[in-house]
């Protein structure tokens, strides 16, 4: 299976493919507060190509240190300071453990999480409207969310509801698109689904292709909220969020609008772009010689430390015991005959350079509601998963669209 953040056009650091992808994925976060670019630089020529372990200890490092330059500016009661250093700090413990997502679960993951999520819950005390970590009622449990406003108001405001993929954390998620929300007036909240950050590393709760029984949830809770305009919630998925929303969706006629970024139709389709063309046409149920060949050279494959990467991870978050039944799994993860039941106006993303949003376009076509289909060009550093290295074009595109969608609703 291939890499799926690499982008050609915008060469970096590393050699290796999943490397050189991780560290765009996290100096993009620069702009909104997440990385800084020579702290990245400077930790990324002490990292060996394809070193793993070495990449867990540099990016450790650094994490820790800045933790421990936001206790010594809180300390000196210097907020803004601290709050700097917090956010680094977290999106750097989650970058350390990145290779650690497989099953059993790392320590170190754990440690990791524990580490990021901490020192997020930091920073967000230091905000200038201090977030709120809240629990979703989420059938006999509940999940992890941090619900963030803009300004100290009793304002009902449009909100944006954020759900990640297979390896971010709600943490994560707030430096994507979060914070532009915030900028832009925006209430915000993101949240760990099952199958992903605290849900999935402290529960073990894995994950699930209908996430409507996710969303639902997740939007009575929004709604309940004094401060949320009931009429101007929006839904955005991230990575393989961008199926998880749509499916949420397509059962879910309380939503204002809808992001996919990028747009899935099927994830089963999406996995078998990355195989051999006759052996992918076999995965789910083909012929059985043929995917006794795929599983023996896929168990080669993960123990790869890089290569064998995303197949590690998915069998890890889907709860699967082998990666002949991951890839089955990925079965389940589909739109067909759910797309057209999405009724609220939609924008469907692409990015030129991502492995990833192959059955974009066939999302957009199958979709009968009003929508856009957007496409960020490797041309203009736009190219990467999520728009990696120019995450701030992608927010104004999106926002700009989603702002005009809204004033409408809001005069009609």
């Amino acid at each position: 299976m291939a890499p799926p953040f690499k982008d050609d056009a915008m060469p970096l650091q590393f050699k290796d493919d999943l490397f050189e992808a991780q560290f765009l994925r996290t100096l993009g976060h620069t702009f909104y507060g997440g990385a800084d670019i020579g702290e990245c630089f400077a930790v990324a020529g002490r990292i060996p190509n394809g070193h793993t372990e070495r990449w867990y200890g540099e990016w450790t490092a650094l994490a820790q240190r800045l933790y421990d330059a936001g206790q010594a500016s809180l300390l000196a009661g210097r907020g803004a300071s601290a709050r700097d250093a917090f956010l680094r700090a977290s999106n750097y413990f989650r970058t350390a453990a990145i290779f650690l997502l497989q099953a059993p679960p790392d320590p170190r993951l754990k440690e990791a999480y524990e580490r990021q999520r901490e020192a997020f819950a930091r920073a967000c005390a230091l905000m200038r409207t201090p977030a709120d970590s809240v629990r979703i009622p989420f059938g006999d449990t509940t999940l992890h969310g941090i619900f963030l406003r803009p300004s100290v108001t009793d304002k009902p405001r449009r909100t944006l509801i954020i759900t990640g993929g297979y390896d971010g954390t709600a943490e994560e998620c707030f430096f994507y698109s979060g914070a532009a929300a915030l900028q832009r007036g925006y209430n915000v909240l993101v949240f760990d689904g099952p199958g992903q950050g605290e849900a999935l590393i402290r529960h073990g709760m894995t994950l699930r292709p209908d996430w409507e029984a996710v969303i639902t949830p997740v939007m009575d809770f929004v709604l309940a909220h004094d401060l949320v305009d009931k009429d101007q919630v929006v839904l955005m998925g991230l990575s393989l969020g961008g199926y998880l929303a749509a499916r949420g969706a397509s059962k879910e006629p309380r939503l204002a609008a809808l992001v996919l970024d990028p747009g899935q139709y099927s994830i089963l389709e999406e996995a078998r772009s990355r195989l051999p063309g006759f052996i992918g046409r076999q995965v789910p149920d083909g012929n059985g010689l043929v995917l006794s060949f795929l599983n023996w050279r896929m168990k080669r494959l993960v123990a790869h430390p890089t290569e064998g990467w995303a197949l590690r991870r998915g069998m890890f978050v889907n709860g699967a015991d082998s990666p002949l039944a991951f890839l089955k799994s990925t079965a389940a993860y589909t739109l067909e005959g759910l797309a057209p039941e999405i009724a609220c106006p939609t924008m469907v993303c692409s990015a030129e350079g991502d492995g990833i949003g192959v059955t974009a376009k066939r999302l957009f076509d199958a979709l009968t509601c009003v929508k856009r289909y957007a496409v960020f060009r490797t041309a203009d550093g736009a190219g990467a998963h999520c728009e990696a290295g120019a995450r701030t074009a992608f927010n104004r595109e999106m926002f700009d669209w989603l702002d005009t969608i809204l004033d409408q609703i809001q005069v009609g």
